[in-house]
């Protein structure tokens, strides 16, 4: 018989529909019910693509003797991490404060008024390598409660307290030449020089930290920053963390020289990292920047599209209960596939070998060199492909997530301009219908919707930024006025509904959103950019877009919004990624480039200006009677023919009209 979690819009929730726990939902009646059990909270937090989550359900969760100890002492509530980010980021912080770590599956304890009480990540079925088995843990919480029920309520307090004291805004801090250049020096002495990133294992692929470095290398032309950001892109790129067949980057490398992945693939991985490879294959020219570019938009496009036209959330990292079962093959597997001959050299092409270097023998695949023969070796890559698509396949969480959809239109419609695919710009514009359409309910963004139907949870601050800045992305790749439009909207309502007491500082929940303990408010960069760096960052590219009128309160709100996180860019420069890249396009104007005309002199100066502008630089193209798009108002032709015109602040340097003058003009 399913539970209440049978009619959830989230896939993870629904996962659980058939537990025997009676679980609930997150709702004010959930709350209400453990009030008048007089019983406590157990609260349990995760995703749907998460390994370890998947295995607490089928040990515990499906478990008929630890589901009816569950239901008899406590109301038990399930939350997708994904779907309601700010529970999550209450209870994480409790968690962290508790055990010094965190994770997912998170596993919290409270008082029916929400306050934690004790907390911990996934539990075993039994005694392990010093953990608790999770039956004992909830005989022992439940025994705590009805014997020491004071004493959990005064910890209890002393943790929200806690909470509140650590959440309180950043002092403010220039963030300057100086200080972006110490914070690449200290990003070079804690780079692996071996394989790129940072720290050893897990190691998870820095895409902000990486577009950061490009835009600072693009400005100050330090090669420092660039060799760091080749040298991490080559070594993901060629590992196993990178599906090397369908392409697409998964959530992180166990090991420390990204052979082995976390195989779940996320929608914000993808469509941060998609941004960074365009911007380094526009910047160098290189290659296999291009490939990679390339192949993870067509990994979005195919595998995470859905049919409404937004971008699913993730791909699960498990194939029937099995992590990796889809990915991974042992030499015997290739020559079956491809025959002895072609088998052998698939194997030495992709670093497959007899030990392997997975489990069970099996190997991910690799590409240590690139091959001799390119055409040998893209029949072979979909030879294995189409033999790989016959195997079972992980599944698919198909929610749409504002935020992480914003991303991805963000980076399809950046990649589609400079690498002159318009069909991801189209796809890009597709999406950001189906935000509008159905995420904004009565001008204000819901978080996520499944399957056309949106969610109840409201947007938070990411949401609100994210979906802004690929409004933007698509007003420059397409210069439709609208976009421009709705995307101010959002800006304009984050920053009324979102801001704190301290200019500059945002919350990551709305004035109005449901009151949790504490109001969740973390300005740093983690998988995701923060609620704040994203809407400094577009704040900073409507200041650019919007028109002289709007652009000096945008500008003024990004500075002090970068002026609150400049202690984080110089102590933690590797979590303030996406804080530095918008400081570095604040010193660089950002640079604006208008095209007007039409025909083949506008498309040839508007791929100009695609494949040569700097990292946060704003590129619209359109024509003189486009007077309702800010940037291109008042730029006529020139003597009839199209022109470019090269701007910071709205103050344009004489137009050009040929693309090596316009070359010297980005040049200055």
């Amino acid at each position: 018989m399913a539970n209440r979690l049978a009619h959830a819009t989230s896939p993870y929730l629904q996962q659980h529909a058939d537990n025997p726990v009676d679980w609930w939902p997150w709702c004010p009646e959930a709350l209400a019910e453990a009030a008048e059990r007089d019983v406590p909270i157990l609260l349990s937090v995760g995703y749907a693509a998460c390994h370890w989550c998947h295995v607490m359900a089928h040990e515990s969760f499906e478990d008929d003797e630890i589901a009816a100890v569950m239901n008899a002492n406590f109301v038990n509530i399930k939350v997708d991490r994904e779907e309601r980010p700010d529970i999550d980021a209450v209870y994480m912080s409790a968690t962290q404060a508790m055990t010094g770590q965190g994770g997912w599956p998170m596993t919290c304890f409270l008082t029916p008024d929400g306050k934690p009480f004790h907390c911990g990540t996934y539990y075993p079925p039994a005694p392990v390598h010093g953990m608790p088995a999770f039956r004992q843990v909830l005989d022992a919480v439940a025994q705590a409660w009805s014997d020491r029920r004071d004493e959990l309520a005064e910890g209890a307090g002393k943790i929200v307290a806690h909470i509140a004291e650590q959440s309180g805004p950043l002092r403010e801090q220039t963030i300057d030449e100086e200080a972006l250049t110490a914070a690449v020096g200290k990003l070079r002495q804690e780079t692996d020089p071996g394989y790129g990133g940072f720290g050893g294992a897990p190691k998870f692929p820095p895409s902000m930290v990486l577009e950061f470095l490009i835009r600072h290398y693009e400005r100050t032309a330090n090669p420092a920053a660039l060799s760091i950001v080749e040298l991490t892109a080559e070594g993901m790129a060629r590992g196993g963390l990178y599906d090397q067949l369908a392409g697409g980057f998964a959530r992180y490398s166990v090991d420390g020289r990204w052979i082995v992945p976390h195989f779940e693939k996320m929608l914000y991985d993808n469509a941060l990292l998609l941004r960074v490879y365009t911007h380094l294959a526009r910047r160098t020219g290189h290659e296999g920047a291009t490939r990679v570019a390339t192949e993870t938009a067509e990994f979005l496009m195919r595998e995470l599209r859905t049919p409404e036209g937004g971008f699913a959330a993730s791909l699960d990292a498990d194939t029937d209960g099995v992590e990796g079962l889809t990915y991974v093959w042992t030499p015997a597997q290739l020559a079956e596939v491809l025959g002895d001959e072609e088998g052998a050299w698939a194997a030495e092409t992709f670093a497959v070998t007899e030990e392997g270097t997975f489990e069970e023998g099996a190997s991910t695949l690799q590409l240590p060199a690139d091959p001799d023969d390119t055409e040998r070796w893209q029949r072979v890559r979909e030879t294995l492909l189409r033999a790989r698509d016959r195997r079972p396949q992980p599944a698919r969480d198909d929610k749409v997530v504002a935020a992480w959809n914003g991303l991805a239109i963000t980076a399809l419609a950046e990649a589609g301009v400079a690498l002159a695919r318009r069909e991801w710009v189209d796809a890009a514009a597709e999406a950001a219908r189906l935000l509008l359409d159905v995420h904004d309910v009565d001008g204000r963004l819901r978080r996520s919707s499944r399957d056309g139907t949106v969610g109840d949870a409201g947007g938070v601050l990411e949401d609100y930024a994210c979906t802004a800045e690929g409004l933007l992305a698509l007003h420059q790749a397409t210069g439709d006025p609208e976009w421009l439009t709705e995307a101010t909207r959002l800006i304009d309502d984050a920053v009324d509904r979102f801001a704190a007491d301290a200019p500059g500082a945002f919350h990551d929940t709305a004035d109005d959103a449901e009151e949790l303990i504490n109001r969740p408010s973390d300005p740093t960069d983690n998988a995701t950019p923060s609620g704040a760096s994203a809407l400094a960052s577009a704040l900073l590219t409507a200041s650019a877009l919007a028109g002289p009128d709007r652009a000096t309160r945008y500008r003024s709100l990004c500075e002090k919004a970068v002026a609150r996180a400049g202690a984080l860019v110089m102590q933690v420069p590797r979590f303030a990624g996406n804080w530095a890249a918008v400081a570095e396009a604040m010193l660089s104007g950002p640079l604006q480039v208008a095209v007007v005309g039409d025909g083949e002199g506008r498309d040839d100066l508007l791929a100009t200006a695609a494949r040569r502008v700097p990292g946060g630089s704003v590129v619209l193209a359109g024509t003189p009677e486009d007077g309702d798009v800010p940037l291109l108002a008042d730029r006529p032709l020139v003597d009839g023919a199209a022109a470019a015109y090269v701007c910071r602040g709205y103050v344009c340097e004489r137009p050009v009209t040929t693309s090596e003058d316009l070359v010297r003009a980005l040049a200055r």
